[in-house]
């Protein structure tokens, strides 16, 4: 039995299923209410004590889940509705499934894709507090291993051994979820989206996270297929890693820039500045996780990764907070936060918390070849405001004898407005494409929602058309263009995107040498 799905991290996996949604062991009703109280109590700090250890041997972007995780956990908010359960007489379990289950369920009937990706995070929260109350910490998936159900808890992912193989089988699950975004970064396979079944599968199973299915209980002749097909990617994985150190050109000789996004400051820690061309895109929003950052935290982060880079570029995009990216005290609650408040529409509607990262990136800039861009530009006055904001910052910086430097000021090419009508933005140091929201906004379909994520494509005729628009007005008026959304590492789209007159990708790490290779089987 076949089944397709959306591919969210590239690769193949052979090996017995294991089941994600197998139920905790049972738990022993106290005697008293103020027995379960305490119960849940010990068990909340138990699940909070698991995830701080786990925290010491997590990388930034793994961290950054985890701290989200206790913060959740030790918010009174999420707990008061279950304390008040078991005050009217429940048992601690079923207190804290049934406050928690309603969380996730405002969660999952949400029309955005940011909140929906997120009842993962909640269902994880929930099952550790209920493993604690059981002491039961769950079967440990075999070495190789297909997980698969309904989706997986970032927890789950982070405890698994994927030295020896394995992959991520989701009957829902999102692209853009924390375990996505890890999978991606560690180069583990994983599909979403392959809808539920009426039984629950068992044995084994083959998973092409290229291409997005899975086969359950497969025949020889697709087994043989499946390993095919899993030697080939390998294969071009392999040879991939000669191109890691070279500088990226095509068949025909023509250079292309490869630089990398990043989310943490410790991104850059495994990275070896000599296999990039510089950060295309340092994502700041992460810094703001549980609260706001204040300006020497924001710029110590920035100051690490220019030393890091030294005379390469270092492209920080100020802070895309919004849409599927909600901070405390900072985000407000919209219908539609896609199309609301988000990137620079808030940053220039809270000018305290904007000016505080203007003059970190300022002070940063003398340390490296700082390059600052805004994010959901959609007219020249949003830019002109942004702009000006850092010429007052600077003037203040120097007024006080503070060492600094203005970097050039560019914008993120994702609205389609700016794609449409480039010629407004002219005095830009540089335009930078963000293919995820273009896309998104073009085609009128979220690429994690399986029903239309046939349409969410980068390669459609007017996507291209805009992107080709674009890289063209940049060269006619001197304006660096770069494209720094996920489909800069994709091999099978880097064809379309030189063609488009692309000549600089920005990709995650784990992209870089695949997007080299892909390069340089490419006559342009």
């Amino acid at each position: 039995m076949r089944l397709e799905g959306i591919p969210a991290s590239p690769g193949y996996a052979e090996g017995p299923l294991f089941d994600l949604d197998r139920p905790p062991a049972g738990y022993k009703s106290k005697a008293s209410a103020a027995e379960e109280k305490a119960a849940l109590k010990e068990a909340i700090g138990k699940a909070v004590s698991r995830l701080t250890a786990l925290i010491e041997t997590a990388d930034g972007e793994a961290a950054g889940i985890l701290e989200f995780h206790i913060a959740m956990l030790e918010d009174d908010a999420l707990s008061g509705p279950a304390f008040a359960e078991i005050g009217s007489g429940e048992p601690a379990d079923l207190a804290w499934r049934q406050a928690l289950d309603a969380e996730i369920a405002g969660y999952e009937a949400s029309d955005q894709d940011y909140f929906r990706a997120r009842a993962a995070d909640l269902r994880d929260i929930r099952d550790q507090v209920l493993r604690a109350l059981s002491e039961d910490w769950e079967a440990v998936a075999p070495q190789g291993a297909i997980l698969y159900g309904t989706d997986i808890a970032p927890t789950r992912f982070l405890e698994t051994d994927w030295s020896r193989g394995g992959g991520i089988a989701l009957e829902g699950g999102s692209t853009a979820s924390h375990v996505a975004m890890l999978a991606r970064s560690r180069g583990v396979p994983m599909v979403v989206g392959l809808g539920a079944l009426a039984d629950r599968p068992a044995g084994n199973a083959l998973l092409d996270a290229e291409h997005g299915g899975i086969v359950i209980s497969p025949s020889p002749a697709e087994i043989e297929a499946f390993r095919r097909s899993s030697s080939s990617f390998a294969a071009r994985q392999g040879k991939a890693q000669s191109f890691l150190a070279q500088p990226a050109a095509t068949k025909t000789g023509t250079p292309v820039r490869v630089q990398v996004n990043i989310a943490y400051p410790s991104d850059v820690d495994s990275i070896g500045i000599e296999t990039c061309d510089g950060v295309g895109l340092m994502r700041t929003e992460f810094l703001f996780g549980k609260s706001l950052p204040d300006e020497e935290t924001q710029y110590l982060a920035y100051r690490k990764v220019l030393e890091w880079a030294g005379e390469k570029p270092v492209t920080i995009r100020t802070v895309d907070a919004g849409g599927d990216k909600p901070i405390p005290d900072f985000t407000v609650e919209e219908t539609n936060p896609f199309l609301g408040l988000r990137g620079i529409r808030l940053s220039l509607a809270r000018r305290d918390i904007f000016r505080a990262q203007i003059r970190a990136l300022l002070r940063a800039a003398i340390h490296g070849n700082l390059k600052v861009m805004f994010p959901m530009i959609a007219t020249a006055e949003e830019y002109a405001q942004a702009a000006a904001l850092f010429a007052e910052e600077q003037a203040a910086l120097a007024a006080r004898g503070v060492a600094h430097k203005l970097p050039p000021l560019g914008i993120m090419v994702e609205v389609p407005s700016v794609a449409i009508a480039p010629e407004a933005f002219a005095d830009v140091a540089f335009f930078s494409i963000g293919s995820n929201d273009l896309t998104q906004y073009v085609m009128a379909a979220a690429r994690d929602n399986a029903a239309v994520a046939h349409l969410n494509s980068v390669r459609h005729p007017a996507v291209l058309r805009l992107i080709e628009s674009v890289t063209h007005f940049g060269r006619e008026k001197g304006i660096p263009v770069s494209l720094c959304g996920d489909v800069g590492g994709d091999p099978a789209a880097i064809p379309a995107l030189l063609e488009a007159g692309l000549r600089d990708l920005s990709v995650v790490p784990a992209q870089l040498a695949m997007a080299k290779a892909a390069i340089a089987g490419v006559s342009v």
